[in-house]
């Protein structure tokens, strides 16, 4: 088969300095076949070739780059004067020899350029420049196959566009490794050359200039150094004339953006280029987009396995999974500590593992020369810093700041005050640093560190922050959920005696559309808030007066979210914190509001002896107010001790205090627990006037909020004392409040309890339909402790129907829910399952 690179020497080609085949110089067109002679026109000239070819005017203007009117055209006459370029392009297309691509440019009277005298090509083979793959290529069969599949449709040469895959992700992903795989399995559908370049656009050194690329590429196909047009533009141009009709692949690695790369590319179909970046490359027109993310934990451990070596797997599986999650499962971290252990035979995995753990220490076992992930990382930082963009190098300065809080995301308001910039600003510097894959976005105004970059973010930190720059950013995210927590505080307890302690209310918020929307926001962030409470509580500088603020302030959404588990750790320590702040009022709430998630979780000793210290701070401080709280808290927890005497004798208390304080919340919640006493005890007539007393005073204060739970308490109250009807009638009107409200904790509650009611009555179908809509409602707020409640609510309805294969099923799905967390409700859960008949799980 001729080489179809020796019918090339077009001009353009010439201009280079490569010369035709002096062997195929003569008055022939495609394949040696005679056309004609110079008198003929251009028209009938252009014809003859392209029938010489085999082409039709379709596949000509798909050779040359036109349209099929424009060779219509030129061919019948209509079009005399056609550009040199034109021209050039024809001929190339149809494969002519110098002699008669001169004749068809003499044919239409245009001055063909005259190349230079120019040595022989500096190489005849074609080129073939792929780095070796790897040998333990792991993972990726999807985003492979992608590839593979564009690399596929671009060798077609009536595909009619460039081959175009681009691979993106963050620093040691693996994105020249499946750029490699991919290119090697597609070779034999480019035979006339595979080129190779490393851009450097993230490092080693400063990126590879364009021009500098150009010349490579250029220089790689035969042009010698001294014809490589000195311009951009004419270097691309020649390129993509060089590439014309040919199939070659080019592998662009490690580019900058896309303005790095469009000249380097091909410019007709046939070809296909294969670009790797660290930045975002949805902008290149026509491109597979490829987006790699850290391997999964299997994938992970595949190439572990392969390197270490599989009974060194089996042998510690346990420390095999922690390694590969230390390393955030990235491949080129992975790789690394694979090679290491491969090395040190007698190492055991733990080992490994045990040095791992040291967040500050971690990339020291990562690498530390060019091939590390400390220089993968800091190739983009660099990158960053030495730009030419502001916003760039404002994202530089900022890594080590965003890296600062323990919370696995982080959202734009949060980022503005560790910042102190604003939410516009700030916005700006995050997307910046996720198109060089620094973060990740995973939602909008919602971002994720990988965990080596963080580490790499603080490691940095450690060296370019000072002490005062980390503890006042960390103090701003303090505020700031301080001020957000405050105003749910205020939505949530509008009466609260907390809110006096507000110290932040002057923070600038985000706009929030309602109550439910402030709700919704905590939903997805208390997480964070969380974390953040729990490292300023092992951070010396900022254990100050806004952390048990903080902490006292998420009263209002713990308890309107039912967070006990949660609400229980951030609370550990901070009532002695306060006191040592000299916050005495601030740290006797806190003890009063410790004892609430064990009342939740049937703590009750723990709860009374809390709650009774809390009284005895109170009453030193001389403060009523608190001291009719903790009374009522102290009645709640007595009666549930069937302590009933003692119950009585606080609630009592609990009321006179509020009534010569004029507190009517307190007294509507002495009422409300009077009632139940009265309940308790059969004295029904006495505990519906207390129950309309509690309703009546939350009426009036038009809390229709306090005026939905207290219907909840007086539903639960009947149905303990068997007043079925009575707790139906109060629990309907609950859960108009709570639709009123659009509070789906306080409907979820509500349903769960009417279910319950349903159940007591045997009314089967409704128990089933109010449990389902509960179960539904909370799966929106990820509050397990009420999921697993109600499965085996579910449960007992199936039981109750007679279906007790479906009652075992859920009781063992609650099971799986239940079981991680510390709650009474497990001990029902047992002993409902040791009595089931299908007691073994599903299998």
């Amino acid at each position: 088969m001729d080489n179809p690179t020796q019918h090339r020497a077009t001009p353009v080609l010439q201009l280079a300095g490569i010369p035709g085949n002096p062997q195929l110089r003569g008055n022939r067109g495609h394949g040696g076949q005679e056309v004609g002679q110079l008198s003929a026109s251009f028209g009938e000239l252009l014809r003859r070739h392209r029938l010489a070819a085999g082409l039709t005017q379709a596949g000509l203007a798909e050779a040359a780059d036109l349209s099929e009117q424009a060779v219509s055209m030129l061919e019948r006459g209509s079009r005399r004067r056609p550009r040199v370029a034109t021209v050039e392009a024809l001929a190339a297309a149809l494969k002519l020899t110098d002699e008669n691509a001169q004749n068809l440019a003499l044919a239409v009277g245009v001055a063909r350029r005259k190349p230079p005298d120019a040595p022989a090509r500096t190489t005849s083979a074609a080129p073939r420049q792929l780095p070796p793959t790897v040998s333990d290529f792991t993972g990726r069969a999807d985003e492979l196959d992608a590839a593979l599949r564009a690399l596929a449709d671009s060798s077609r040469q009536n595909r009619g566009s460039v081959g175009l895959v681009a691979v993106t992700g963050m620093g040691g992903v693996g994105k020249t490794a499946l750029a490699l795989q991919a290119a090697h399995r597609t070779t034999e559908m480019f035979p006339d050359g595979h080129l190779y370049l490393n851009l450097r656009g993230y490092g080693p050194g400063a990126p590879m200039p364009v021009s500098e690329a150009l010349s490579q590429l250029l220089q790689s196909l035969g042009v010698q150094t001294q014809s490589v047009p000195p311009g951009v533009e004419e270097a691309s141009a020649l390129l993509r004339s060089m590439l014309a009709g040919q199939r070659v692949l080019i592998l662009l690695d490690n580019a900058v953006n896309v303005r790095h790369i469009v000249p380097l590319l091909p410019g007709s179909a046939g070809s296909a280029a294969i670009v790797t970046s660290r930045r975002s490359m949805t902008t290149l027109p026509g491109s597979k987009q490829i987006r790699l993310d850290p391997f999964s934990e299997r994938e992970s451990l595949d190439l572990l396995s392969s390197v270490v070596g599989p009974d060194r797997i089996e042998a510690e599986p346990d420390a095999a999974e922690t390694l590969v999650r230390l390393v955030g499962r990235l491949p080129l971290a992975v790789r690394l500590v694979s090679a290491r252990l491969a090395a040190r035979p007698a190492w055991p995995l733990q080992h490994l593992v045990d040095q791992l753990q040291d967040e500050y220490r971690r990339l020291d076992s990562l690498g530390v020369d060019d091939t590390g992930v400390r220089a993968s990382i800091s190739g983009s930082v660099a990158f960053l810093e030495s730009s030419d963009e502001e916003v760039d190098r404002r994202s530089a300065r900022a890594l080590p700041l965003l890296g600062l809080p323990d919370g696995m995301e982080l959202i734009t308001s949060t980022a503005a005050r560790i910042l102190d910039a604003s939410e516009l600003q700030s916005d700006a510097i995050l997307e910046r640093l996720v198109d060089l894959n620094l973060l990740e976005s995973i939602g909008p105004g919602r971002y994720r560190f990988h965990d080596l970059v963080r580490a790499y973010a603080r490691e940095l930190g450690g060296r370019v922050l000072t002490e005062k720059e980390r503890d006042s950013a960390m103090d701003r995210v303090l505020r700031f959920y301080a001020a957000i927590a405050w105003s749910c505080h205020e939505l949530t307890h509008s009466a609260s005696p907390r809110l006096v302690f507000a110290t932040t209310r002057s923070e600038s918020l985000p706009a929030f559309a309602d109550g439910n929307a402030l709700l919704r926001w905590l939903d997805a962030e208390f997480a964070n808030v969380t974390e953040v409470i729990r490292q300023a509580g092992e951070t010396p500088n900022l254990r100050t007066a806004i952390l048990p603020e903080l902490a006292l302030a998420l009263f209002g959404y713990t308890e309107s979210r039912a967070r006990w588990s949660e609400m229980r750790e951030f609370l550990r320590g901070m009532p002695e914190l306060a006191e040592a702040l000299e916050l005495n009022t601030m740290a006797a709430w806190l003890q009063h509001d410790r004892a609430i998630p064990e009342v939740e979780n049937g703590d009750l000793e723990s709860a009374r002896s809390l709650v009774a210290k809390a009284l005895t701070m109170f009453e030193a401080l001389a403060d009523e107010r608190g001291e009719a709280r903790c009374c009522s808290s102290l009645s709640h927890i007595l009666e549930r001790l069937g302590r009933i005497d003692e119950a009585l004798a606080m609630i009592s208390r609990a009321l006179s205090l509020s009534l010569r304080i004029g507190d009517t919340t307190v007294e509507g919640v002495s009422y409300l627990a009077l009632a139940r006493l009265h309940n308790r005890n059969g004295d029904f007539a006495q505990a519906d006037q207390a129950f309309e007393r509690s309703f009546a005073l939350a009426e009036q204060a038009g809390d229709l909020r306090s005026l939905a739970k207290r219907y909840l308490n007086a539903g639960l109250s009947y149905l303990a004392a068997g007043r079925l009807d009575d707790a139906g009638k109060v629990l309907s009107k609950g859960l108009q409040a709570t639709d009123e409200l659009g509070d789906i904790n306080a409907q979820s509650d509500t349903l769960m309890t009417l279910a319950k009611t349903n159940l007591a009555n045997g009314d089967l179908e409704p128990a089933r339909r109010h449990a389902e809509a509960s179960l539904e409602l909370v799966r929106t707020l990820d509050n397990k402790l009420r999921e697993g409640r109600l499965l085996i609510l579910l449960g007992k309805i199936s039981n109750a129907a007679g279906d007790e294969k479906e009652a075992g099923q859920y009781w063992h799905e609650a099971a799986s829910i239940l079981n991680p967390i510390p709650t009474r409700h497990l001990q029902e859960l047992n002993r409902l399952l040791a009595q089931s008949p299908h007691h073994s799980p599903p299998g």
